[in-house]
């Protein structure tokens, strides 16, 4: 592990004003290397059980090929990867038998031993990586409206707010084989904060709240406000949340 930070995370789970829970949220800690850390989060959807199953189903593919994996040997994006188009074949093949239609998103984090950090995504669960409570980077949703404000037709602020901003271009489960877009960062520092989300807790904030709140509170205490503010925010109409918070904490705090 690098010199430098200890890491402390938390995660968060609730089914806001649905009926049901289709989130999965996993974070776990590789059998073998210490400091190797995956991250996962699934939303899922198709009917009461049908989005749960698909959810599940990432949660099960992710653990499985996890404990395969040796971050001295195996190359962190293609378990990744494999991750992703795993899941989705499973799910696929579920969707057959159960005649439902169950689909996921999936957004997962992982983090090797020397301090770099992989990422893949696809749906609109969303990972960020905060450094002393600045937005370094997040990723950019398989969504219908994140195409318009990619074409300058919508701004963020409107795209949160659009009656279809639930339509999703890309995710597990559907027809077409799921986007699985890598991202790379090559040294994590102490001050770095990760967060993987589903939408039901993105969507009541905007990037520098996020920053704020997780630079200044505990992972445990900042999963706990989140899930809280947006319950508040959502009226009564929140969506299921689920997020994963990772904090690399200076040595020295």
């Amino acid at each position: 592990m690098a010199k430098g930070y200890r890491i402390s995370a938390s995660t968060g789970i609730h089914k806001g004003d649905r009926e049901y829970q289709q989130d999965q949220i996993a974070l776990l800690s590789h059998p073998r290397a210490t400091g190797c850390l995956l991250a996962v989060v699934a939303d899922g959807m198709g009917g009461r059980s049908g989005g749960r199953k698909a959810s599940d189903q990432v949660m099960m593919t992710a653990r499985q090929l996890f404990e395969r994996y040796s971050p001295d040997h195996d190359d962190a994006p293609s378990m990744l990867k494999q991750i992703v188009h795993e899941a989705h074949i499973v799910i696929k093949l579920t969707a057959v038998a159960s005649e439902q239609e169950p689909h996921s998103t999936v957004a997962a984090f992982l983090i090797n031993p020397p301090g770099d950090c992989h990422w893949v995504h696809a749906g609109d669960s969303r990972i960020y990586h905060f450094h002393g409570g600045k937005l370094v980077k997040r990723t950019m949703d398989h969504s219908y409206v994140q195409t318009l404000v990619d074409r300058g037709e919508l701004t963020e602020e409107e795209a949160n707010v659009h009656p279809q901003s639930n339509i999703l271009m890309g995710c597990l489960g559907a027809e077409d084989d799921p986007p699985a877009d890598p991202f790379f960062v090559p040294q994590l520092r102490p001050g770095d904060v990760l967060m993987a989300c589903s939408d039901g807790i993105w969507h009541y904030f905007n990037p520098s709240e996020l920053g704020s709140v997780l630079s200044s509170l505990s992972a445990r205490e900042a999963t706990e406000f989140l899930i809280e503010k947006a319950r508040s925010r959502g009226h009564g109409s929140g969506d299921n949340m689920s997020l994963v918070v990772v904090k690399l904490e200076p040595l020295d705090a």
